[in-house]
């Protein structure tokens, strides 16, 4: 039997993190949490912001609570992934500039249109194949360059959320592949930021870490760090960054058949592709190549996720505050209104409840007007959804889809999975929830040795999960 090694998943979400104590024993991986933390988006000066020094607070308290949960043995390595898109600037002397700004400020409303005014849409996703969305990081910097030039023009830095944080533990700055790849700036044919998208935005590529793969060994924490943590020099991995890309390593799928729906406050549904899909129908579909591990490409859409339900959790008076009795009350209604999650009238409203009452209003259709027929509305919505893109999808993959996999928080809803079985008219595999931290310490694994491909990286998934199968049922 093979020794076990210990790993810390560091794995970031909007608002939350936690941090994962992971063991490997040769056939199967281990986790335990360790930690978990919140972190509010900040409202500061008419804007919203993430705390970045709160976070790296949290590791190092992680960190601390490792070396003491685990002596006298060691830490293996450290990984961190995050949600994609949001920046960090750093000063010449490591110092941070600035908070970052979140992706869910209103600052970038329309900025896609605005930058698409100097090169035409067609040209950029020729150069990135990344789904258009006013928060992409292109459109991010476009705006702070408009209305807070000196904030990139200080900067001797910008970094991603998880090589920020790598480059505070480490002090060692790195692009991650996958997810640069989020950022609308980055050409998967010659897996490097567009120099021609850079000159439009008028930044210097030098501002960015060099470009590595999941499983580059960034360096290792710094003394100052190991003096205040207790841990030797561990090694600081470059995991896949985009939590997307970790939660698809994560898929404890035996072959290639599938499409996946990572299920979150955002759904992201899709496919693994040998190769990115560009071309005129992906673009009138809106569909994105994103990055993944051993050159794959994430071929998929952003969807407005269950967002919709915990905006709506957060307004129900009268409503069980128990999560999952809350989604039992889709059984209770009858309401057969429809939205399209992806309308922007629900991108961040004041009220989403008001939002979707106004919205079946304005279509025509009968508004929710209890707890039950927002719950049902929201899940009968996504599914369809889900539905109409697999169906895009479907018109463009080189892969034969025979079954869904879900993975994420989402893939523990019994009713939306059922919902989605029956649209989608596949089986819906269901789990792991934890899909994003196991790909997180799979990549972990094989950079430390202990796995040697992404096949054998998909044996230990499929050893340390458990699933549930739902099939499609008559309507």
């Amino acid at each position: 039997m093979q020794e076990r090694n210990f790993h810390l998943a560091v794995d970031l979400g909007a608002t939350s993190g936690r941090t994962i104590l992971a063991t490997f024993d040769g056939e199967k991986v281990d986790m335990q949490e360790l930690t978990r933390f919140k972190y509010p988006m900040i409202p500061l000066n008419g804007h919203l912001h993430w705390n970045l020094p709160l976070i790296y607070e949290e590791i190092l308290t992680a960190l601390k609570k490792c070396h003491d949960a685990i002596k006298p043995a060691t830490l293996t390595s450290i990984g961190i992934d995050s949600w994609g898109c949001d920046v960090a600037f750093f000063h010449k002397n490591g110092a941070l500039s600035c908070l970052p700004f979140c992706y869910r400020d209103s600052h970038t409303d329309g900025a896609a249109d605005k930058f698409c005014s100097r090169m035409p849409k067609e040209t950029v996703y020729a150069l990135t194949g990344i789904q258009f969305m006013d928060f992409n990081t292109l459109f991010q910097l476009d705006t702070i360059k408009r209305h807070s030039p000196e904030i990139i023009d200080s900067a001797d830095k910008i970094l991603f959320i998880p090589d920020a944080l790598a480059y505070m533990l480490t002090g060692n700055a790195v692009t991650e592949y996958t997810v640069a790849s989020t950022s609308q700036m980055l050409n998967p044919a010659t897996g490097d930021l567009d120099p021609a998208i850079l000159a439009e935005l008028g930044i210097e590529r030098e501002k960015f870490g060099p470009m590595v793969n999941p499983g580059h060994i960034i360096g290792t924490i710094s003394k100052q760090i190991q003096d205040i943590t207790g841990l030797g020099a561990v090694p600081v991995i470059a995991t896949a960054g985009h939590d997307t890309a970790a939660a698809v390593i994560g898929i404890p799928t035996p072959d290639k058949n599938y499409a996946y729906l990572s299920c979150g406050t955002w759904s992201l549904l899709g496919i693994e592709s040998p190769t990115p899909i560009i071309n005129e129908k992906s673009h009138e579909f809106n569909i994105t190549n994103e990055g993944g591990i051993d050159g794959t490409t994430r071929f998929l859409k952003n969807i407005c996720g269950l967002w919709l339900f915990e905006r709506c959790r957060e307004e129900f008076n009268d409503a069980p505050a128990d999560v999952a009795a809350l989604a039992a009350l889709c059984r209770q209604s009858d309401c057969e209104s429809i939205i399209n999650p992806d309308d922007p009238a629900f991108a961040h409203p004041d009220s989403m409840i008001r939002a979707i009452s106004d919205y079946c209003m304005r279509t025509g259709q009968e508004p929710p007007t209890i707890p039950a027929d927002y719950v049902r509305v929201i899940f009968r919505s996504l599914a369809k959804r889900y539905r109409q893109v697999l169906e895009w999808i479907r018109q463009l993959s080189p892969i034969d889809i025979k079954r869904l996999h879900v993975i994420g928080g989402g893939s523990l809803n019994p009713y939306l999975m059922q919902y989605t079985a029956d649209e989608t008219g596949v089986p819906v595999i269901a789990g792991p929830s934890e899909s994003t931290a196991l790909g997180n310490v799979l990549v972990q694994l094989r950079a430390t040795g202990s796995v040697n491909s992404l096949q054998e990286m998909r044996k230990v998934a499929i050893a340390s999960t458990q699933t549930k199968t739902y099939k499609p049922q008559n309507k």
